[in-house]
């Protein structure tokens, strides 16, 4: 058998070794410290309406949502290549799937634990993720 796992429909070629899958990630980051670092990047590019959800004891899809509005479709792919950037210098995690770069309306990072969601405000005020996950834990952010 062999010591590499290929994630599946990914436009990338991410390989996880065995050892990586058991201990729960790619880095001994934990998610929390992950979702903490995508909203900082966030607000590095000045995404506005920030906030970090704490979803684990409620979704199976990740242990944190993060939520960011961009005034634009430059500014939302801005923070989306902020995040990206902050993430894979400050922790080694590049994410495992990206979603709706074209459109630029809303644009998801998925990085197992942790799913970043850019949006411009119409599709933030539409999909009102922060009501759908309202029984959610609100995690504070100290530089914000």
């Amino acid at each position: 058998m062999t010591d590499q796992i290929k994630t599946l429909n990914s436009p990338y070629e991410v390989l996880r070794s065995v050892s990586d899958v058991n201990s729960g990630g790619l880095s001994e980051a934990s998610s929390r410290e992950l979702a903490l670092k995508i909203a900082e990047a966030a607000s590095d590019r000045k995404g506005v309406d920030i906030i970090v959800l704490s979803v684990s004891d409620i979704s199976y899809l990740a242990d944190y949502f993060v939520i960011v509005t961009g005034l634009s479709k430059v500014q939302v792919r801005a923070i989306y290549q902020g995040i990206q950037q902050k993430v894979e210098q400050d922790l080694h995690r590049s994410p495992l799937r990206v979603e709706g770069q074209a459109e630029a309306s809303w644009i998801v990072l998925d990085y197992g634990d942790a799913i970043a969601h850019i949006l411009m405000p119409r599709e933030r005020e539409f999909y009102n993720l922060e009501a759908f996950w309202g029984h959610a834990e609100k995690i504070e952010l100290p530089f914000i």
